[in-house]
């Protein structure tokens, strides 16, 4: 057999071993998924053996989740680590592997003479905090050879591993603090209540039922507050609600003056004090009094609000481990993109991400600080873009109380809170001119001042940058600064459109319809050649973020199992439609796709009368959400004629 021929050969064996992991884990979780990982592992591997354990602290031993032995699972496996390969991968938090002699090295561990292992691999499994959550290993009764594909595999098996483990961690986490927060909202002196917009009670706690006689009742819940209330009491209290909904966002809290006049199930009247807030959930407005002891009021309130943030805040991290921190695909250029990945992510350098709207630039922001010597510490987000002009300063650098109108109390900005870590500043070429020269001495000098401070803060970060638009251009305009643009680009990374990589898009539409299958619920069949054909004609402008969402609106819309991909993209008029059998011979160049681009969101506009947002705008008749649509806006130079 030829070089070439093997070259082939291994990398098919590559492929088939990468398949094997995504069809056999993706639609599975918790024990389930870990007796597919270790049972695919032990396939991809050809191994005796394939477990994954966590680790039992404080008895310093392993209780395995999956054991994989001889073609079927052992249950109930767990033993203790000392003298064992297993203490050396704990220990050291890093990957093991003895290609034979196993047995000689570690005589005191009886398993190893019981199996008559000869070579084993192992990895741990850590946690964000830099904590071992357990190991994934391997064993076999032959020499395992140190061969970078087997070793690649492994890491993969392995990623995948950790994050399965940390996602049932963060959901045990946020079980813990859910019922934390139960205990509190009813453990709390004063009496709370919560209603909806038509002021009917969609939750109170035990105070109240107390405080209304309403514990012989049963819940409060589903009726209208208003029957507790005088009449009088129940018109100011929709005074009120009209009131606060007309507030500023942050701002939206009223001392009630002069309290409100009750009426309990005895029919008593009483008068209490009360505070009403508001607050926004799901498109929702919702609305809390919390009533009697103004003092006790605002510390469960503090309280309250800390654990909502908390819980809301691993809500957010299960659904990012969830989503799979993998960047999919394994085409030339994603390829490419992963070597860069891997060069740069050791090193301390910035780094400055570019790619069109919806490729994944924070995929890859994540990618690198999880393979960076800041690990450990955390990544935080701010998308320049999102910030009004006025606040992006304190955003940034945080401010001191009183530092302005509306600064009520000191707040620690995004740079101090990603000290010893990474900051990822997505859409940096929207930062405001003004603000470049203090990001540039940050970048230089590791200083800033807080807004109102003039006391120097010193800060370790890495900062990670992306954005959508040209650079270069802007500083020819004078609206982005060179020396800032330098400090950045340091190793510049650019992430290919979708459609110049038309050998993942198959591999990517395979792993969101798994996705959106399992969470909905829906059974789908195969890919037809059509919807592959369909697929791979489409020029993608949104690129993976547009094939996101048609892969999930094929999985609602599916019937019979069987996905309606050519009508999903060819059913709207806004999208340029590509004929595969009149393919054009001429490949469009990139400053030929960003005019297509240009004259479709000109048209759209015109259509719209120049409206961006709203339900008749030109964001939705593109399907892209209203932001992103300015930004192609400005990065396309498009200006409504005067």
């Amino acid at each position: 057999m030829s070089n070439d021929q093997q070259f082939v050969e291994q990398d098919l064996k590559k492929h088939e071993a990468l398949r094997s992991i995504i069809e056999g884990t993706a639609a599975h979780t918790g024990e389930k998924f870990f007796r597919q990982l270790v049972k695919h592992l032990a396939l991809a591997l050809n191994t005796k053996a394939a477990w994954i354990t966590e680790h039992i602290e404080n008895e310093q031993r392993l209780r395995a989740l999956a054991f994989w032995l001889d073609g079927s699972f052992v249950e109930g496996y767990e033993y203790a680590i000392e003298g064992t390969p297993c203490e050396l991968v704990l220990g050291k938090k890093e990957m093991l592997h003895i290609p034979k002699n196993v047995i000689n090295l570690f005589p005191n561990d009886p398993d190893l003479k019981t199996y008559r292992a000869m070579s084993y691999l192992g990895a741990p499994l850590i946690d964000y905090d830099g904590n071992t959550l357990g190991n994934l290993a391997v064993m076999d009764t032959h020499e395992m050879p140190k061969e970078f594909q087997n070793l690649a595999l492994f890491k993969i098996f392995a990623d995948r591993g950790s994050s399965e483990l940390r996602r049932i961690r963060a959901q045990q986490r946020l079980q813990e603090r859910e019922e934390q927060l139960s205990r509190l909202f009813n453990s709390a002196m004063d009496a709370i209540v919560e209603m909806d917009t038509g002021l009917n009670i969609t939750q109170a706690n035990t105070a109240a039922h107390q405080l209304f006689e309403h514990r012989e009742c049963g819940d409060m819940a589903g009726q209208s507050f208003e029957k507790f209330l005088v009449p009088e009491s129940a018109v100011k209290l929709k005074n009120m609600v009209k009131t606060i909904r007309n507030l500023p966002e942050g701002k939206r809290y009223l001392w009630v003056p002069g309290g409100f006049k009750a009426v309990n199930y005895k029919k008593e009247t009483f008068q209490f004090e009360a505070t009403l807030s508001c607050y926004k959930h799901e498109r929702k407005h919702y609305f809390n009094l919390v009533l009697r002891d103004v003092t006790d009021r605002i510390e469960a309130e503090k309280r309250i609000d800390i654990l909502s943030h908390e819980a809301e805040y691993l809500r957010q991290e299960i659904n990012e481990i969830h989503k799979s921190d993998e960047i999919i695909g394994d085409s030339t250029v994603m390829q490419s993109l992963k070597e860069e990945i891997a060069q740069v992510a050791g090193t301390e350098a910035t780094v400055l991400i570019s790619g069109e709207t919806g490729t994944g630039k924070e995929l890859v922001a994540r990618a690198i600080h999880a393979n960076s010597k800041r690990k450990d510490k955390p990544l935080i987000k701010v998308n320049c873009a999102a910030i009004p002009e006025s606040l992006i300063e304190s955003e940034f650098f945080g401010h001191e109380k009183g530092a302005f109108t509306g600064a009520t109390e000191q707040r620690k900005g995004r740079f101090a809170i990603a000290d010893g870590g990474t900051i990822f500043l997505d859409e940096i070429g929207d930062l405001p001119f003004a603000l470049q020269s203090k990001l540039l001495r940050v970048l230089q000098e590791g200083e800033f001042e807080p807004v109102g401070s003039s006391q120097t803060q010193k800060v370790d970060c890495r900062v990670i940058t992306a954005t959508n638009r040209d650079i270069k251009k802007m500083i020819r305009k004078s609206e982005f600064r060179a020396d800032l643009y330098y400090r950045l680009n340091v190793f510049p990374i650019t992430i290919p459109p979708l459609r110049e990589r038309d050998g993942d898009i198959r591999l990517l539409a395979k792993a969101f319809a798994e996705r959106f299958s399992q969470q909905s619920g829906n059974t789908i069949l195969p890919f037809s050649e059509e919807d592959i054909n369909c697929l791979k004609s489409y020029h993608w402008p949104g690129n993976v973020r547009e094939l996101q969402n048609i892969m999930e609106r094929a999985i609602i819309t599916a019937r019979d199992g069987k996905l309606n991909l050519p009508a999903l993209i060819s059913g709207s008029d806004t999208i340029d439609k590509v004929d595969p059998a009149k393919t054009p011979e001429k490949i469009l160049t990139g400053d030929e796709l960003k005019q297509q681009e240009r004259e479709n969101m000109i048209r759209a506009l015109e259509t719209t009368g120049w409206k961006v947002a709203g339900k008749n705008g030109a964001a939705r008749l593109l399907n892209i959400p209203p932001s992103t649509f300015s930004s192609r806006m400005k990065a396309l130079e498009i200006e409504r004629p005067s």
